[in-house]
């Protein structure tokens, strides 16, 4: 689907259904993560796209076949998940974000007039400091930062070949998702990411479910920060995946998709 949001056109991918609100179901907004696009939801949204659910999977500006220029800073990256959901007539969501992404629909579920009826933050962290090494690399040799990334995203037994799907290789995948995407995006959502202050004591005010989803083996979003964040939340709940590094949603499809289901039900 295509919708002109603030003024440049933006691709929302719908799950393979025809987005409706629904009287009786939230709508599911999946919010991806730094240097990706929708794509990276490909199971989850489908899925409950399926099951009855109005899905809303948005490429952010300047990622993946959304026009525009990269947004700097995890504030506006809200403000156009908000005009997004506005445009729609969307009055009821629930909101799911990785990484990046887990910022946006924390900033938003703070911030949007919209009834926000749960939220999922994956392989989130709160301050989300980036590596120096690693903004300087987007800002200056991306195929370097997409390495980095690569190298620090999944867990020992991914890069040796492991998948859940026989014969996927998820560095590969990984590494052409980054690729197709924009040049200035990766070194603004790495930025956005890194300056983003939101203090901890301003997360009471979220008083909705919350489910943390966590890899055990995350290097980029390490799990041990996430006991300060949840002690936060008023009604924040943690799961940390055994043996999965912070691509979650490509390592342990299953257990996310899982993890949503009973949680969103």
């Amino acid at each position: 689907m295509k919708l002109l949001i603030q003024e440049h056109e933006a691709f929302i991918y719908t799950g393979g259904k025809t987005f409706k609100t629904s009287a009786d179901k939230p709508t599911l907004v999946f919010i991806h993560g730094a240097q990706q696009d929708h794509s990276c939801w490909g199971l989850q949204s489908r899925y409950f796209a399926h099951h009855g659910y109005p899905v809303l999977a948005p490429d952010l500006p300047a990622h993946g076949s959304s026009q525009g220029e990269p947004l700097t800073s995890i504030e506006a990256l809200s403000a156009w998940i908000q005009a997004m959901l506005t445009a729609l007539n969307v009055d009821k969501a629930i909101l799911i974000g990785h990484s990046m992404g887990s910022l946006i629909a924390l900033e938003t579920a703070l911030q949007t007039p919209v009834a926000i009826e749960k939220v999922v933050l994956i392989g989130t962290s709160l301050p989300m400091p980036v590596s120096p090494a690693l903004l300087e690399a987007a800002a200056n040799n991306e195929a370097q930062a997409a390495a980095l990334i690569n190298q620090w995203s999944y867990s020992a037994r991914a890069q040796l070949g492991g998948s859940a799907i026989p014969g996927l290789w998820l560095l590969g995948m990984n590494q052409q998702l980054m690729a197709r995407q924009r040049q200035g995006v990766f070194a603004a959502d790495l930025n956005a990411c890194n300056n983003y202050q939101r203090e901890l004591d301003s997360l009471k005010a979220l008083d909705k479910p919350v489910l943390m989803l966590a890899g055990s083996l995350d290097k980029m979003t390490s799990p041990k920060v996430l006991h300060n964040i949840q002690q936060s939340l008023p009604k924040a709940r943690l799961q940390i995946l055994a043996g999965a590094g912070h691509a979650l949603m490509a390592e342990q499809p299953d257990q996310v998709l899982f993890a949503l289901k009973h949680f969103v039900a």
